[in-house]
This record gives C-alpha cells, sequence and structure tokens, in this order.
C-alpha cells in the first residue's frame, strides 16, 4: 500500500514515451472505482498504454480478468497465439460488461471518493494514541501500518475476523482495508471502530 508520491507516475510516462517502451499499469486492485477514479492513473492525469484489470471487474462474484490497450499495441496477437485459463467464460463476461455499464455513471468512483475520505479522517484519528504508526492510501483502500507491539498484521487480521471485520495482511506489519464500494458510512465507522478496540486490547 504504498501511493506514488505526486508527479511519480507522470514523469514514467514521459520517460516510456521517450524510450518507446509501453506502459503497463496494473489496475487489478486500484482501478475500478476504488480509489475514487476509475483508474488510478487518473490521479495524475496520465493514460498508460495497457490497463491490466481483474477483481473488481467480476462484481465480487465471478473470476475474470482483462487487458486493455489499442489496437497497435493488441494487434500483435494472432487467434491461437495465446491462452488465457479463464477466457471465454461468457458469464463472466457478462458481468464485468455489467460492472462497466455501472462504472460509467461516475457513482461509485464519487462514492468512493467521498467514504475514502471518511475512511482516511477515521484512520488518521488512531495515530500517534496508540500502535498505528502510519496510514496510506487512497479512496476505499488503506493501508495501517502497526507497531510490533500490537502483534503482526496478521494477528490483527485474524483478531478482526472473530469481530466479523475481513481485512488482509501484509505478512509485516501492513492491514490492507479495502471495503466494498457500496459500504455504508455506518457500517465503515463500525469497521474501523473493531480496528480501534483490536488494537486497544
Amino acid at each position: 500500500m504504498i501511493v506514488p508520491p505526486a508527479g511519480y507516475l507522470a514523469g514514467v510516462r514521459e520517460l516510456t514515451r521517450e524510450r518507446n517502451v509501453l506502459f503497463v499499469a496494473d489496475e487489478i486492485q486500484s482501478g475500478l472505482g476504488r480509489t475514487g477514479r476509475t483508474f488510478a492513473c487518473e490521479h495524475e492525469g496520465v493514460v498508460p498504454d495497457v490497463y491490466v484489470l481483474g477483481k473488481a471487474l467480476g462484481g465480487g462474484i465471478l473470476p475474470v480478468s482483462a487487458v486493455v490497450s489499442s489496437a497497435a499495441v493488441l494487434g500483435v496477437f494472432r487467434p491461437g497465439e495465446h491462452g488465457s485459463t479463464f477466457g471465454g467464460n461468457p458469464l463472466a463476461c457478462a458481468v464485468a460488461l455489467e460492472v462497466i455499464a455501472m462504472l460509467r455513471t461516475g457513482e461509485y468512483q464519487a462514492r468512493a471518493a467521498e467514504l475514502g475520505e471518511r475512511l482516511h479522517r477515521r484512520l488518521r484519528g488512531l495515530l500517534g494514541a496508540g500502535p498505528v504508526t502510519a496510514v496510506r492510501g487512497r479512496g476505499l483502500w488503506a493501508g495501517v501500518d502497526i507497531a510490533p507491539r500490537a502483534g503482526t498484521a496478521r494477528q490483527v487480521s485474524e483478531r478482526l475476523m472473530e469481530r466479523g471485520v475481513l481485512v488482509k495482511d501484509t505478512h509485516g506489519s501492513t492491514v490492507r482495508i479495502a471495503p466494498p464500494l457500496v459500504i455504508t458510512e455506518q457500517d465503515l465507522d463500525w469497521g474501523v471502530e473493531q480496528l480501534e478496540a483490536v488494537l486497544a486490547g
């Protein structure tokens, strides 16, 4: 959960253009509204040559992923030259098309931005007073660094699971929080309260 410093992605985009190198953006976790924009690259006004998408593309229901680019880039593949484990699944593709249609309204991106501000404000409130040493992220996506005295991120994640909150540990000191884009303010606040309770011991 590391947010690149301002100007970093724009600098990479400029460098790749100068050197004629493809800029591939892995937006599997950060894309499709999660950060408050359709793609996280949009926070810097950057359009990569290739997007790699997944997870949210299946609406949380089905496994589906996609590589999105121009005909000039993807046209180098001919039928039969590339395979996929889940390629050609009609149901997964129908779900993915519906997800894309839902994102066209901008509602979910705006929701992630608004609720993300609330989430990050609440999480930053945990800094300094307890074992939270850093909070990073954008939109409804956050990384919370935990001091060793509170346990590992895995231990914190397991204690949260016992309280009904699912988060992801990083096998280190960072707990990753990625609530669904349809979460209510009340559920978001409740989840942060469970984290506070777990960290309080």
